[in-house]
């Protein structure tokens, strides 16, 4: 492998050490086109030994160890804080790699200096062939809601050309060393989902452009790690919309959007939660809203 990697791709690690094994097993046998690292950041697995049986088995992986459970954003920052590639690779322990494009993926930046981030296809791992995300639809302004373009679609064809889209995808997501220098890692207050839409709308808002990129694909084992319906889940959705809302809208948009959100949006997941029996996740989803009137310095 080159000694100055183009690529340098950083994943997390917590509590995920078997889906953790299957994509470094992908990267390693499938990435061939482009000089790269490989960086794990173990985020204070309960199990300590996780991180050795990762580097016994890929001693090529740079491992960096945490001594607490720094999030997403958190965890990928310090990925980026001693990555040597050009580009740096955001990439869910819960993906596989089965092609390797990844020289025309890159070719995107170097054809597009305005290009800022760029997403490949993703797939679901279940159901198989089915697409997870092909771009993004803009958030509405008030609801900040939007869709996933070929969102459970076939992989058939339909969704093969490049297009811009408003956001990145956080499972697998590439930036350049030339943008993080400009704009900076990732805020680290999110700790769980929105983290990548709150990078996407500060890299766009620099000037460049974010697209989505189907030459290179990958498989998605969604919410592997922490459950699809999981009290985490809630609490932090509730919380982080409504500090996306605040660091991202701009004047009366911003305050009627914070209103939907605490007094429509988020009861009305609170009766669903309710109406399923479902305690644990109504309690997360209030805490979450209480919670966000907590965070300091939400701008900063």
């Amino acid at each position: 492998m080159d000694n100055k990697p183009l690529l340098s791709l950083i994943t997390i690690n917590f509590n995920g050490l078997h889906d953790t094994i299957e994509l470094l097993e992908s990267i390693y046998s499938k990435i061939a086109s482009v000089p790269f690292e490989v960086i794990v950041v173990d985020n204070n697995s309960k199990n300590k030994e996780e991180p050795d049986t990762i580097s016994a088995q890929f001693p090529l992986a740079r491992i960096v160890r945490s001594e607490r459970n720094l999030g997403f954003a958190g965890g990928n920052n310090l990925g980026i804080d001693i990555a040597l590639g050009h580009y740096i690779m955001l990439i869910n322990n819960d993906t596989i790699i089965h092609e390797d494009h990844f020289d025309t993926l890159l070719k995107r930046f170097s054809d597009n200096p305005q290009t800022g981030a760029v997403s490949p296809k993703i797939l679901f791992a279940t159901p198989s062939g089915k697409i997870q995300f092909a771009g993004y639809t803009p958030l509405s302004k008030i609801t900040l809601r939007n869709s996933l373009v070929g969102f459970l679609e076939p992989d058939d064809g339909r969704f093969s050309e490049a297009a811009p889209t408003p956001y990145c995808h956080g499972a697998a997501m590439i930036v350049s060393k030339k943008v993080l220098e400009k704009v900076g890692k990732m805020t680290e207050k999110y700790f769980l989902y929105y983290e990548e839409l709150d990078w996407s709308c500060a890299i766009s808002g620099c000037g460049y452009e974010l697209w989505y990129d189907p030459s290179q694909s990958i498989v998605h084992k969604e919410s592997a790690t922490i459950g699809a319906t999981s009290s985490t889940k809630a609490y932090y959705m509730a919380r982080n919309r409504l500090l996306f809302a605040y660091r991202n809208l701009y004047g009366l948009t911003k305050y009627l959007s914070i209103i939907y959100q605490l007094f429509i949006s988020i009861p009305k997941g609170v009766l669903v939660y309710l109406l399923n029996g479902n305690m644990k996740n109504s309690k997360a989803t209030l805490k979450g809203a209480v919670d966000f009137f907590c965070i300091k310095n939400k701008r900063q």
